[in-house]
């Protein structure tokens, strides 16, 4: 299968300390790209035939998967590429989609290019915690592994996530606000270009350094759910040959 690439990245890939977060316009939160047909058939396939690797969700996650899923379709039904009714929407590639009130993860990730995972903080908790995911796209880590986890543990294996990160993040996730959503972005350099690529804990995912033909960035947003204050990390994930990546961290 051939790998599905971008013109180019929307953005200034330049190295930027972590977590490197900027306001974000709400009616940017999802991006539509010019490769729209080719992510959404691919999710369209990983959601039918490997359900169990892309989605997940626990039963505290029930309220805010279906508010999830309200602002999804709001969302859609403001871009004029999508013809909405009230039972099904035709995406801009011409594929219909039928809205599942029982599948409300699963029905957001065929609409729309971008992951999305459900953050909650329990009552009387430190961290948030991954309560829901729609996950086609992964970059080298396995949703069963981070479900139900909190976010300091979900970044175990990341070198650079260290105590003061951990902090800022969680003050972050604490802090946004209704309607003032957040965005940051990674660049990462990768021999397979394949944007489903789930690998467990530990296991090496970038390649040998000489290999690495490909740059891969993900646009990560972060937006808070007004009635169950829910927070979603969102990804829209970008791959593009590296050797006609621009402003980046070299």
């Amino acid at each position: 299968m051939s790998p599905i690439l971008h013109d180019r990245i929307p953005y200034d890939t330049s190295a930027r300390r972590l977590p490197g977060v900027s306001p974000l316009d709400p009616a940017d939160w999802i991006l539509r790209d010019e490769v729209f047909a080719a992510q959404m058939a691919l999710r369209d396939r990983l959601i039918l035939t490997r359900r169990n690797a892309v989605l997940a969700m626990t039963g505290a996650a029930e309220e805010a998967a279906q508010e999830l899923l309200d602002v999804v379709l709001a969302h859609v039904r403001a871009d004029p590429g999508y013809r909405c009714g009230d039972a099904r929407i035709r995406r801009p590639d011409g594929v219909e989609v039928t809205i599942d009130r029982t599948d409300p993860m699963g029905t957001a990730g065929r609409l729309v290019q971008d992951d999305l995972c459900v953050m909650q903080k329990p009552e009387g908790g430190a961290e948030h915690v991954l309560t829901a995911a729609v996950l086609c796209f992964p970059a080298g880590w396995t949703l069963s592994e981070k479900i139900g986890r909190p976010l300091n543990r979900i970044h175990r294996p990341v070198p650079e996530y260290d105590g003061d990160i951990a902090k800022r993040v969680q003050r972050l996730f604490d802090g946004v606000q209704a309607g003032r959503p957040l965005w940051r972005f990674n660049a990462l350099r990768y021999v397979d270009p394949s944007l489903f690529q789930p690998r467990h804990e530990g296991e090496q995912k970038y390649g040998a350094e000489k290999d690495q033909a490909y740059l891969r960035s993900e646009r990560q947003t972060i937006l808070r759910l007004p009635h169950s204050a829910a927070v979603v990390f969102g990804i829209h994930t970008f791959v593009v040959p590296l050797a006609s990546a621009q402003n980046i961290d070299r």
